[in-house]
């Protein structure tokens, strides 16, 4: 086994924790400094942060005209956000889901994906035009949150704000690079070792690569919810699905035309499925527990297993 690949390992892991402890403290007082609520910030800057190493990979694929794989990272990252991140967060934490979540966040996320599901199956390729669609949706939901934030935040009650407005944007900023550099080192190292154990490299993309680009949302949301800030943590897995659905979905087509598949047609599906059953156990109690947060893990075993067996 190549010990640099270990010490990368371990170097990209320092970093993923460093810099989403950093990501996290800076947009918490960013949302106090602008009297923004908290799973307002988790669900834009944190959210759209996080998703940097999917929006890469999808735009790097889309100018090289194979962004087919955009949809495929779209979908597995949206699993892995659902599943694992909201999963692990409501062990470590119990998560509260606010009124506003369960009426607008995850319904947006649903409406989400039901059109992206439509553009799917009701054409052999989504255009351009589709593309297009997807990305004025997604300004659409930025320009209501921060109004609907800039009128409500009067009545809110702000903690104390301990950074200055330099430390602030530096601790968003150092945070998001240790993050995302930290996230290709844990990938590229995780995967020469897995290879050099035998695994395929089928099983190495289905797995690795595509959890590793996920890395930065959990991460973060751990280190929130060990802040006891769930807030961030929910805003941040929810906000970067509908993210991946509108954005990167959007920008990618809007730059090449994406042929579609019955796999990811299925897959869609799929997600879709999941993203119900989390809305179902969050709507039941307004909460994330435990018991919920076992689910969901379940939930990622077995569709790890059918996606294993599938290939």
């Amino acid at each position: 086994m190549d010990i640099l690949s270990i010490i990368l390992l371990l170097v990209g892991f320092v970093l993923l924790v460093k810099g989403a402890d950093l990501f996290v403290e800076g947009a918490s007082d960013l949302a106090n400094a602008l009297r923004i609520p908290a799973m307002i910030v988790g669900l834009t800057i944190v959210a759209f942060g996080t998703s940097a190493p999917e929006a890469a990979v999808s735009i790097t694929s889309a100018l090289s005209n194979s962004n087919a794989i955009a949809v495929s990272n779209v979908l597995g990252s949206n699993v892995f956000n659902l599943l694992v991140v909201l999963g692990i967060t409501a062990i470590i934490y119990k998560v509260n889901i606010s009124s506003v979540s369960l009426k607008q966040d995850f319904p947006v996320l649903v409406i989400s994906s039901i059109l992206l599901l439509l553009f799917l199956i009701t054409s052999s390729v989504i255009s351009r035009l589709e593309g297009i669609i997807l990305l004025v949706l997604i300004i659409i939901y930025i320009a209501y949150l921060i109004l609907k934030s800039r009128k409500d935040n009067e009545n809110m009650d702000v903690e104390e704000v301990h950074l200055s407005k330099q430390g602030i944007v530096i601790y968003i900023i150092l945070g998001l690079v240790f993050i995302i550099i930290g996230s290709e080192l844990v990938v590229d190292a995780a995967e020469v070792i897995a290879l050099s154990l035998g695994m395929s490299e089928t099983l190495v993309g289905l797995t690795i690569v595509s959890i590793g680009t996920s890395l930065p949302e959990l991460i973060t949301s751990i280190t929130a919810a060990c802040n006891k800030k769930p807030d961030i943590a929910v805003g941040n897995a929810l906000g970067s699905c509908i993210f991946n659905v509108l954005f990167i979905v959007g920008l990618t087509t809007a730059i090449t035309p994406i042929v579609t598949t019955s796999v990811m047609i299925a897959d869609c599906i799929i997600m879709l499925g999941f993203i119900i059953v989390a809305y179902i156990l969050a709507y039941d109690k307004h909460d994330f527990n435990r018991k919920d947060g076992i689910i969901l893990l379940a939930l990622y075993v077995l569709y790890m297993i059918f996606i294993i067996i599938r290939n």
